[in-house]
């Protein structure tokens, strides 16, 4: 049941799912069930990492639209000043 669930959140690149399940490793006893249980945390690591990588892609380009966003700011008076 649990490698299903792991198969699962791999597909659906549900780290909060992934996340869960490697707090919660059973204990394998078969031999086929360890070496699908090796491959499948390898491809997790995979997608942690493929989703970190995006995330850090993401967080640039917020950067650089702010930075943007901030040089074409037209400069404002922060003062009312009625006198002028």
């Amino acid at each position: 049941m649990w490698l299903t669930k792991l198969k699962i959140a791999i597909i659906e690149k549900n780290a909060d799912s992934l996340d869960k399940l490697l707090d919660d490793i059973p204990k394998l006893t078969k031999k086929a069930e360890i070496e699908e249980a090796i491959y499948l945390l390898e491809e997790a690591s995979r997608v942690f990492s493929g989703l970190k990588d995006e995330v850090l892609k993401s967080m640039n380009q917020i950067q650089k639209n702010l930075q943007f966003l901030r040089s074409t700011d037209i400069p404002t008076s922060r003062n009312l000043d009625l006198m002028s």
